[in-house]
Order: structure tokens, then C-alpha cells, then sequence
């Protein structure tokens, strides 16, 4: 369990808090506007109506005591330079903060913020490789060049095992789960593994090698 400070109650900050309370975090929520705080804080033990661009607020929340600041705050860019500078300023352990441009994510990694996050930007690309190529079910990226995703199986490897398919060989992809019918996953499924109809891969590699696979599928 981590003690989480979420600065922004957003669209994204709400989705992020709402999120981080259900894995069983301590989380505290703030934000400057108090219709969008009463909005919210039945579903949050701890909420604060605040403009945490002062630092008397700030300190007054003991951010050092938190081991993640996330701060979330979309539109006004200039109170989330404020915001992060200031929570370094008071000691706070990890700060993340949203952008939604790269000179933001620059500017905010030099006054501080351990991590950057484009929230936007993540869901556009996993939207465009979703419905721009045939048959990916879902989109993880890891680098520019590796991503991880959700394929389904071409209809001759029904029967055939992953020994004699020799994926990795003939596709250049690598199998790290099999997701069934219901919804079930099968990690790291060993070589004797026999496909079915219906069975879903989840594969590292290329963008190019997959999209290869899923065209012929």
C-alpha cells in the first residue's frame, strides 16, 4: 500500500484516483474548486478544497509524507509548474506530472518532476494502432520499437502446437501469454501447448512483424 497525493480533479485525475483507491492505496485528493471536490468526495476518505499553487497549503499537506505526488492538472500548465516546483521544493519523494506537449514534459523534467505523462497522447497512438491495423485487440508500448499486443491466431495453427509452429522463428515475435475464449490467461505457455479455436496471443516484438502476423490472420 502506497500513500498517494493526487493533485487535479480532472477527468484523468479522477479516473487515476479513483483507480489507485481500488488497489488498495491511501489516496488524498485536492483541488482549487469546491463544486468539483463536493462532486467527488463521497468516494474519498480524504479530499481538500485548496489552491496548491500556495505554498502555505501545500506544506500543510505534508507532501513529504506521500510516496507518490501525481499532479494532473490539464488546462492551466503554468499552476502545474508552480505545483511541481513547489513540491519538490517541500521534499516530496516522487512527483509525476501530466503535459500534453514535449516542451511542457521538458520544462516540467527541469524544474523537478521525476515522471512525465501524456495521458492524451498515450490513448490517441493506442487508438490509432488499434483501428488502423487489422485484427490488434490490444496496445502496450515499451519503446519506439518494441510494444506488446493482443492478436488473434491464424486459423491453420488451430491443432498445432507452439513446438511445431516455431513462432518465434518463422514470425519474429515472442508468445508471452494465451488469452482463451473466457477471457482467461495462460502465462508463458510451454512448447506442447496445443491451439484452439478462438484462442488469443499476447506477443512481444516489431511493430512491422505483427502487423505482418495480424494481417494474415
Amino acid at each position: 500500500m502506497k500513500n498517494v497525493l493526487i493533485i487535479g480533479m480532472g477527468r484523468f485525475g479522477r479516473h487515476l484516483a479513483k483507480k489507485m483507491s481500488e488497489l488498495g492505496n491511501e489516496v488524498m485528493i485536492v483541488d482549487g474548486d469546491p463544486d468539483i471536490i463536493d462532486q467527488v468526495a463521497s468516494d474519498f476518505a480524504d479530499a481538500h478544497i485548496g489552491d496548491c499553487t500556495n505554498e502555505g497549503v501545500l506544506r500543510s499537506l505534508g507532501v513529504n509524507n506521500f510516496d507518490i505526488c501525481f499532479v494532473t492538472i490539464g488546462e492551466d500548465f503554468q499552476s502545474s509548474l508552480v505545483i511541481t516546483s513547489l513540491l519538490k521544493k517541500l521534499g516530496a519523494k516522487f512527483v509525476v506530472a501530466k503535459a500534453r506537449y514535449d516542451i511542457q514534459a521538458e520544462i516540467l523534467t527541469k524544474i523537478g518532476a521525476d515522471e512525465i505523462v501524456y495521458p492524451e497522447r498515450e490513448i490517441a497512438e493506442k487508438l490509432a494502432i488499434r483501428y488502423n491495423a487489422e485484427n490488434i485487440f490490444d496496445f502496450i508500448k515499451l519503446t519506439s520499437e518494441y510494444s506488446i499486443y493482443e492478436i488473434p491466431i491464424l486459423s491453420d495453427w488451430i491443432g498445432q502446437t507452439l513446438r511445431m509452429l516455431d513462432i518465434r522463428k518463422q514470425y519474429g515475435i515472442n508468445i508471452i501469454a494465451i488469452k482463451k475464449k473466457d477471457n482467461t490467461l495462460l502465462p508463458t505457455p510451454g512448447a506442447d501447448y496445443e491451439f484452439q479455436r478462438d484462442d488469443h496471443i499476447v506477443v512481444i516484438g516489431k511493430s512491422s512483424d505483427v502487423f505482418k502476423l495480424s494481417a494474415m490472420a
